[in-house]
């Protein structure tokens, strides 16, 4: 499939937002482009026009692709319900409700097949995906069965784009360390960088760029200035129920095509290889 996939070094590092901007800049260039996140925890959710419920995220994304949002693209989504419990939502329908032990123990074999099959179902229906990870691709305690990042990327066999946020500082520290824990056969499908939320003048983080491609061999895809009419949901609690509007997405799509080097990208999204 064609596609590339959006990772963070941490949570909240703007992962969804980048997500929308590329689906949207794709359907301006007259692209078919889905979205998609195996696995979403979150506390906000929205009914398909067949009442099936997925991640709000997922269907800002569908919005900016303007495609009708469907259940394969966001499969499995968590609902937390408080006592270290949540509901699972498979395809849009509550399976039931299971403490984090329990679903990592029983869901793993069944969520990979679940995987594969909504990549499967919506690569036959569009020309492009582009995929979500959720939280950090390196927490290492949670890897052998992770169902959101890296295995994701691995199943549908697209490069990946490593987003970092500037805006508390630690940034160096996050890119290299998220790269050093990844695999090398993993760490082999990143081939970007986009540092998100940058605040001030952007000239005087150039010796910040060259530290990065030099120390990491990847290229850096853009800085992207901090963007005053925000509107993502992140992962976990959401931070409001504030639906962007279509003006919205394109200003933002806007922004970001602004700060990053878009031939870059697409560049990724054709070549879609990865170095065996």
């Amino acid at each position: 499939m064609k596609g590339l996939m959006v990772q963070g070094t941490a949570s909240s590092v703007g992962k969804s937002l980048v997500c929308t901007a590329i689906c949207r800049l794709l359907v301006n260039e007259g692209k078919q482009v889905a979205p998609f996140k195996s696995q979403n925890m979150s506390g906000l959710s929205i009914h398909t026009k067949d009442g099936l419920e997925i991640s709000v995220s997922q269907s800002l994304q569908a919005r900016a692709a303007k495609i009708p949002y469907l259940a394969e693209m966001n499969p499995i989504l968590l609902k937390p319900t408080g006592n270290m419990e949540s509901d699972i939502i498979i395809l849009g329908k509550k399976l039931n409700s299971m403490s984090g032990m329990h679903y990592r123990e029983q869901f793993f074999e069944e969520g990979q097949k679940l995987i594969k099959n909504s990549l499967s179902m919506l690569s036959a229906s569009y020309e492009y995906l582009v995929l979500e990870g959720a939280g950090s691709p390196v927490e290492v305690n949670l890897r052998d069965r992770e169902l959101v990042n890296m295995r994701v990327a691995d199943i549908a066999d697209v490069p990946v784009i490593l987003v970092a946020n500037i805006e508390y500082g630690g940034v160096f520290a996050s890119i290299v360390g998220t790269l050093a824990l990844l695999p090398e056969e993993q760490r082999a499908r990143v081939k970007g960088i986009i540092i998100n939320k940058f605040q001030g003048d952007i000239s005087l983080f150039q010796d910040g760029i060259d530290f990065i491609e030099t120390y990491t061999e990847i290229d850096v895809l853009g800085i992207i200035p901090y963007f005053s009419n925000e509107f993502e949901e992140e992962d976990g609690e959401s931070k409001s129920e504030k639906i962007a509007s279509d003006e919205q997405i394109e200003e933002w799509a806007s922004h970001f095509k602004q700060h990053v080097n878009w031939g870059k990208i697409l560049t990724i999204l054709s070549d879609n290889a990865v170095e065996k």
